[in-house]
């Protein structure tokens, strides 16, 4: 059995397995091929993912709080990896090399692009982890006009953005074409946003919204945005288009991106 899976604290809810063990039946792999949940403590991280390739994994999806080890445990990178600073894909290969990508950024630009042309636009980031610099750094690849970085740590934001060649702002929510949110902010209690942000959002300046987090019915941020008829991008639609990508470094197949979408309640490709 070839093994596959996501590293992360929590990781309980990833979708991640039924989508990815979705994808290996629609491959005709799911009789060799197993995605599973990896829930691994920043502590351990490095002696397990060392351990992995002898346990019969090809390879691995990373998660928070993990992106930016994932990255430095690599012995390869991408150019864009490197550029980021953080990965969210490990490959295992057969001479002990572990290759590390970052697929957040080429989904992330793809599904905005379905939106909005993004070179000229602006952007204010939410966060300062490892989506969040996947996210600086795609937008000014993608030739954004200006990428405003804001966290609930200043000092986090503003030494982010000195890296990747963003600005730092102390104000949430300010105007932008674009408002991604990169924090886990969402994930489980539905005021979250509202508690963070200590006041009544609007988003209709906004024109689009994007957010990496996903949850049942969708979450404080998209619905926010939906109520304000602004397009949004739903972090289901991010982790179908990040993983079809990292599907076929696992696998060197193309990625039945219907069956993946299926599997986490969507109803087209990306």
């Amino acid at each position: 059995m070839i093994r596959l899976g996501v590293l992360g604290w929590p990781v309980a809810h990833s979708r991640s397995p039924a989508m990815q063990n979705a994808a290996l039946k629609a491959a005709d792999l799911g009789d060799r091929w197993h995605y599973q949940l990896l829930p691994v403590p920043p502590e351990l991280f490095e002696e397990t993912v060392l351990a992995l390739p002898a346990a019969g994994f090809r390879g691995v999806n990373v998660t928070i709080p993990h992106k930016a080890a994932a990255l430095a445990l690599a012995t390869d990178a991408s150019p864009r990896a490197k550029a980021i600073g953080a990965a969210n894909t490990l490959v295992f290969e057969p001479d002990g090399r572990i290759f590390a990508d970052n697929t957040d950024a080429p989904a992330l630009i793809q599904k905005l692009r379905e939106r909005i042309e993004l070179s000229g636009a602006s952007a204010l980031i939410m966060g300062a982890g490892g989506s969040a610099r996947a996210a600086v750094w795609a937008l000014l690849d993608a030739d954004a006009r200006e990428v405003l970085v804001w966290n609930r740590t200043p000092e986090r934001a503003q030494q982010l953005a000195s890296e990747l060649g963003a600005r730092a702002v102390t104000e949430p929510l300010l105007p932008a074409d674009v408002l991604i949110n990169c924090t886990s902010v969402g994930l489980e209690a539905a005021d979250e946003l509202q508690v963070l942000l200590g006041r009544t959002y609007s988003l209709d300046k906004y024109r689009v919204v994007a957010d990496f987090v996903y949850r049942e019915g969708g979450t404080p941020l998209v619905r926010a945005a939906d109520a304000s008829r602004v397009p949004t991008v739903d972090g289901l639609e991010l982790l179908v288009a990040q993983g079809a990508i990292a599907f076929e470094s696992f696998t060197g197949k193309s990625a039945p991106t219907d069956a993946m979408c299926a599997a986490v309640g969507l109803s087209s490709a990306p």
